[in-house]
């Protein structure tokens, strides 16, 4: 073997061992140095830079993070342009294209339509996100997506929603379709869409739900995938709301060597996120047991499809 400076056999090394352990590589580069900016409080901004940075300091994997507080205008970001399979977070895009069509025909939800979208979010349940996602048609479903404002999100091919390319930003700015008062759906919709989220099943409350204090109110949608390539997806999105602020979160995540590794990982960096936006208020919810996160995937896609073609 030619002769290879001591830090390249190293790596090698290290990443030879990684193959064979079936670990997931480390956090590389920008991923470890997320950027947060706090117009008129540095030392906030500062403080959220420190604590995600050592949130994600000894974890392994590849992670994004999208923050934005209105009360405060603190925004972080993290990987903000990687792109990851969606998983069962595009059920949301799902939903509010629902919603926008039934708004744009000047109706009501039809029976219907309610039938599938409470189970699609309460329960992740896979039978009504295809039903809607059908109806929907794809043209549809990219017309919210320009109309949301998302820039870097694919839908997935062949009828496979849970395989939809998309990024932490894009996903902050769904979750904004849902907060903002000026956004494309009316204030009854926007309610409508995050009550929903905020009955999602005990069993799905796992992620940014972790380190919430005393007081907000939860609304959430994860997603759990684990696919031949970068191992499990974990991916959780939500909205905080209540005590006179509203702020949303989406970590997502891939290259984890299982979804109970995955979940420790977004909930270390959404603590981080609510301690410091929370001075002094008790955690209403801690970090999720590992015996109560399943290692089941959530259905969105088949596991391993490799005549899938690259995107």
């Amino acid at each position: 073997m030619p002769h290879r400076p001591r830090r390249i056999r190293t790596a090698l090394a290290a990443l030879l061992g990684a193959a064979l352990l079936g670990a997931a590589p480390p956090v590389h580069g920008a991923a470890r140095n997320p950027v947060c900016r706090v117009p008129k409080n540095p030392a906030l901004a500062k403080q959220l830079t420190r604590d995600l940075r050592a949130a994600l300091g000894p974890r392994r994997g590849t992670v994004s993070l999208a923050l934005y507080d209105d009360r405060t205008r603190a925004r972080c970001t993290l990987g903000g342009g990687t792109r990851y399979d969606a998983a069962s977070v595009v059920k949301v895009l799902t939903m509010e294209a629902t919603l926008r069509r039934a708004e744009q025909r000047h109706r009501p939800l039809t029976g219907w339509e309610r039938r599938n979208i409470r189970p699609m979010i309460r329960s992740s349940d896979n039978a009504a996100a295809g039903r809607l996602w059908n109806d929907l048609g794809h043209p549809y479903l990219a017309a919210t997506l320009r109309r949301a404002g998302t820039t870097r999100t694919g839908l997935g091919p062949y009828g496979y929603w849970g395989l939809t390319r998309t990024t932490a930003a894009d996903q902050l700015r769904l979750l904004g379709v849902l907060t903002n008062r000026r956004s494309f759906l009316k204030a009854r919709s926007r309610s409508y869409g995050l009550k929903l989220m905020s009955e999602v099943r005990k069993d799905q409350r796992w992620g940014v739900s972790a380190g919430v204090p005393h007081g907000l109110r939860v609304h959430l949608k994860n997603g759990w995938l684990p696919r031949a390539a970068h191992g499990w997806r974990v991916h959780s999105i939500g909205v905080f709301t209540g005590g006179g602020r509203t702020y949303r979160i989406a970590v997502l995540s891939h290259d984890n060597p299982s979804m109970a590794y995955g979940v420790r990982t977004v909930e270390r960096v959404a603590r981080a996120v609510h301690r410091d936006l929370n001075k002094g208020r008790a955690a209403a919810r801690g970090l999720t047991p590992a015996g109560e996160i399943s290692e089941r995937s959530d259905g969105s896609a088949p596991p391993y499809d490799p005549e899938l073609p690259p995107r």
